[in-house]
């Protein structure tokens, strides 16, 4: 039997009891890692499986948590089940934060985990033991909730080496009682970068899409006032991305609020739209972000060919022989 690809590569499990939130975090280089390694469930408790991952140990521990077995229980159970535990990696954090992880003994070198409060990080084939004490530190200093202290621990492992082959694909992953889209499921985050070659910098850019769009965790004490300076900046931003041609006069007429409402619109952000005299200030940033691309890549466009208009009919090419004024024959 031809030897299998292994998910090599870094995770953390963690929970958030105050938040009500487990998740996961892991980066790879192996394509889709998000389809191998993280499982979770809110109330219930988080997976990691990797290295020669056995998949099993996803649904398997899912069962056995919500049958209240801790995370150390559970960990004992499916490695002693397993005649192949010695190439296997696992983490597993339980409905009341407690964690536990585990390293085969054949898994490639180096190998190992770190288990804190509330969270566990595991890697193999990594650049060294540092990776997972990174992670373990950023997770135990950073403010936040649950995925930014997650991205943290991931950029923190890859900081220090992260994988020694590289990188390819990471994923993020978040449970809470019903924190999905339209309230009805657990998957409060699921992200997924497949195949990429920054995957923790481009899944960090499309989580702030998505926080923008699904979440609500800006703090309102961060509003902006529209005042007429803030206003100009937005009609100058709308006007660059054609929802806005009146004069840039400061005031939040109806004619500017509408063309703000519909940029909003048309971006998927009407969880950020207000009807005070307020605007989140990622929103700001993102309209600002996209109107200074749009610029950017309008004047890239409109950039003159210095020379391009120099040679006239007739003008001599470099050899000294005229240029042809018609088509050379058998052209189509």
């Amino acid at each position: 039997m031809p030897a299998r690809p292994r998910p090599s590569t870094f995770s953390i499990v963690a929970a958030d009891l105050d938040r009500n939130e487990w998740g996961v975090a892991v980066q790879s280089k192996f394509i889709s890692v998000g389809a191998v390694v993280p499982w979770a469930e809110a109330g219930t408790g988080a997976i990691a499986t990797q290295a020669m991952a056995n998949i099993a140990y996803g649904p398997e521990g899912l069962a056995l948590l919500r049958k209240k077995a801790s995370a150390d229980e559970v960990v004992k159970k499916l490695t002693s089940a397993d005649g192949e535990r010695d190439h296997r990696q696992l983490g597993v954090v339980d409905a009341k934060g407690q964690a536990a992880s585990f390293t085969g003994s054949k898994c490639m070198e180096w190998a190992g985990h770190v288990v804190g409060e509330g969270f566990a990080c595991q890697g193999n084939i990594l650049l060294g033991k540092e990776v997972v004490g990174a992670m373990a530190k950023a997770m135990e200093s950073t403010p936040g909730d649950l995925a930014d202290r997650l991205l943290a621990a991931l950029s923190a492992g890859q900081k220090m080496g992260g994988d020694r082959r590289g990188q390819q694909s990471a994923a993020l992953y978040v449970v809470k009682p019903k924190g999905s889209y339209g309230k009805v499921l657990d998957r409060y985050i699921d992200l997924r970068v497949d195949d990429h070659p920054a995957p923790i910098e481009e899944l960090k850019r499309i989580f702030g899409l998505y926080d923008m769009t699904m979440l609500e965790r800006e703090d309102p004490a961060t509003l902006v006032r529209l005042t007429p300076e803030v206003v100009v900046e937005v009609q100058k931003d709308l006007k660059v991305l054609g929802y806005f041609f009146g004069p840039l006069d400061g005031q939040w007429g109806s004619v500017v609020q509408q063309a703000f409402s519909k940029y909003v619109g048309t971006e998927n952000f009407e969880n950020k739209e207000r009807k005070d005299d307020k605007v989140w200030p990622s929103l700001l940033r993102h309209l600002h972000q996209q109107a200074a691309r749009a610029q950017e890549q309008h004047q890239k466009a409109q950039a003159p060919v210095f020379g391009a208009l120099s040679a006239g009919p007739g003008k001599a090419p470099p050899s000294g022989e005229p240029t042809r004024k018609g088509p050379r024959k058998g052209a189509g």
